[in-house]
């Protein structure tokens, strides 16, 4: 049977998740603002935009998770997760690079889910 959140902190395995995401998303933070600055070319602006506007969605995402985390007893872990930079800062490699980022965060969050059990806030 899953956890459940009903006690002051969360189960260790949901906070191990929580935290993994939310070094994802501070990655992501980093990420995408980095790739923002390596876009050029013709297009750069309107993809510049969508780089930054990434890197505020993250944000956001870790401003919730870093929220959930705290109310549940826990400290964000602020280790850095790793970064990979372009070899060729090709419009191709960012764009590869930034898909796998947001499938591994995709894969966390799905294991949050199967880690909330009955806990509506957590899911």
């Amino acid at each position: 049977m899953p956890p459940t959140m009903s006690g002051a902190s969360a189960e260790p395995s949901v906070m191990t998740c929580l935290n993994r995401i939310f070094q994802a998303e501070m990655a992501g933070i980093h990420r995408y603002l980095y790739f923002s600055f390596m876009i050029m070319g013709h297009s750069r602006i309107p993809i510049q935009k969508w780089f930054r506007a990434q890197a505020a969605e993250s944000m956001d995402h870790a401003v919730e998770v870093g929220e959930k985390i705290t109310a549940l007893g826990g400290h964000p872990k602020l280790e850095p997760s790793m970064v990979d930079e372009p070899r060729q800062h090709s419009l191709d490699e960012i764009l590869e690079l930034s898909l796998r980022h947001e499938i591994e965060a995709l894969e966390l969050y799905k294991e949050l889910v199967g880690l909330a059990g009955n806990d509506i806030a957590l899911e």
